[in-house]
């Protein structure tokens, strides 16, 4: 008698009622098969690139491994790497994905020193005492604020580029107005007195910095330390001189018990470096967008309406920073674009890829003012969103539209490759531009 190798297996609906026969196999159960193994890590370098070029790593997981394990220079371990846009907004808004995890944890990570104070300020907290924190900062970017500060802008701004006509083609436009400009308005901004914040601007430089070394990472600590005695200084005198800036809100919040001190000076380091520093190059590399598209430069002297439409596609466009920011930790285990990131994973989002997914920016390595597409993550997404946007979006607008009243002609005086960007640092941008008209 020949054996059926594959014998068919018991089946209830093929038996008769009852219990089934002695003889019968029992039915096996059902086993959920198992998650696929976590991908290999990746270590990423996050070395200078040219001008605006996008990082080659970030296309790469995009189209191939959009939930990626990678390892930084600086720390221990390693973490997922989220680049897909609709991923980077699950994770930035999803509670589960905490900031305030972060803190205390040695994780791999961009720099040697925390830009931030890990134990006070928005960054490394979450709600509800992230949500207590940026009600309070809120005070100061009002529209009321917005209002008050755009007149002063476009007379500084006016002034600065009459100032580089004076100077005579060719000029370096970073000298002249994209380094000056957004240090007159956060000086505004924040209550700083003019004669003092040239050194803090110094002092923004070295906290961003992305250096390798015992000498830099010495220098990013003193930089730390020198600007918390500038704030604490500066919050001192608000306290005894009252005023409607930045530093006049956060103060009378201390005094009032609403935040401390400690959460104060952090809210105001925030907004310095992403006030000053950050819109001083973002702003930068737009220019130089523009003056290697002439075409769009063109077309923004023949229609100026539709400046806060470009100003948002360039936000969208320019890769504003190098690497990535402050990443977040799990809190459970949370199944992200088909991998499953276990609870105390730490997970960083590449908003540089998000705002370049072709999902959902058609043609994406295209500069296009007509783009009818959802918002861009140049500023974050979910309850750490940039509070400063407002103020951005308003700075760009007005160098952009005073650049192109006074100088109908301007262009590059180099070619595009000669234009020197910075280095080493975790935000990208020229480091001189020069023009001329």
């Amino acid at each position: 008698m020949r054996l059926d190798p594959t014998p068919t297996p018991y089946d209830p609906a093929l038996t008769p009622a009852g219990p089934a026969p002695a003889s019968a196999d029992p039915v096996p159960d059902l086993v959920a098969a198992p998650p696929p193994p976590p991908p290999p890590v990746r270590f990423w370098p996050v070395d200078d690139l040219p001008a605006l070029a996008p990082d080659p790593l970030l296309d790469v997981l995009l189209r191939e491994e959009p939930v990626a394990r990678i390892r930084l220079p600086y720390g221990e371990g390693c973490a997922w790497l989220v680049t897909r846009y609709d991923d980077v907004r699950f994770v930035t808004s999803d509670p589960r994905f905490s900031r305030e995890r972060v803190a205390g944890r040695t994780v791999t990570t961009m720099r040697p020193v925390p830009v931030a104070s890990q134990t006070a300020g928005l960054q490394y907290v979450d709600p509800p005492r992230h949500t207590r924190l940026r009600r309070v900062v809120a005070r100061a970017f009002t529209g009321r604020s917005m209002r008050r500060l755009r007149p002063l802008a476009e007379r500084r701004a006016a002034g600065l580029l009459a100032g580089m006509e004076r100077a005579g083609a060719p000029a370096d436009l970073m000298e002249h107005l994209h380094g000056p400009f957004p240090i007159a308005v956060l000086r505004d901004f924040l209550g700083v007195e003019e004669e003092d914040w040239h050194r803090w601007a110094v002092t923004g430089e070295a906290l961003l910095s992305a250096s390798a070394g015992a000498d830099a990472e010495e220098r990013a600590r003193e930089a730390a330390l020198i600007t918390r005695a500038r704030i604490t200084e500066l919050l001192h005198r608000r306290r005894e001189d009252p005023r409607d800036d930045l530093a006049g809100v956060l103060a009378r919040a201390a005094e009032a018990g609403e935040i401390t001190d400690d959460e104060a000076m952090s809210l105001a380091i925030a907004v310095q470096v992403s006030g000053g520093h950050a819109v001083r190059n973002n702003s930068g590399s737009m220019m130089y967008a523009l003056l290697t598209h002439p075409g769009h430069l063109d077309r923004l002297r023949r229609e100026p309406e539709l400046l806060p439409r470009a100003v948002e596609e360039l936000f969208r466009y320019v890769p504003h920073r190098n690497g990535v920011g402050i990443p977040r930790v799990a809190t459970e285990d949370v199944a992200v674009g088909g991998r499953l990131i276990r609870a105390g994973d730490v997970v960083y989002n590449a908003y540089l890829a998000a705002n370049r997914d072709p999902e959902v920016f058609p043609d994406p390595d295209a500069l296009d003012f007509d783009r009818d597409n959802p918002a861009h993550l140049a500023f974050g997404h979910g309850p750490h969103h940039c509070l400063a946007a407002v103020m951005a979006r308003m700075e760009a607008e007005v160098m952009i539209g005073a650049v192109l009243t006074r100088f109908p002609g301007i262009r590059l005086a180099v070619p595009p490759e000669e234009v020197e960007f910075q280095t080493q640092g975790l935000i990208r941008g020229p480091r001189a531009l020069p023009v001329t008209w």
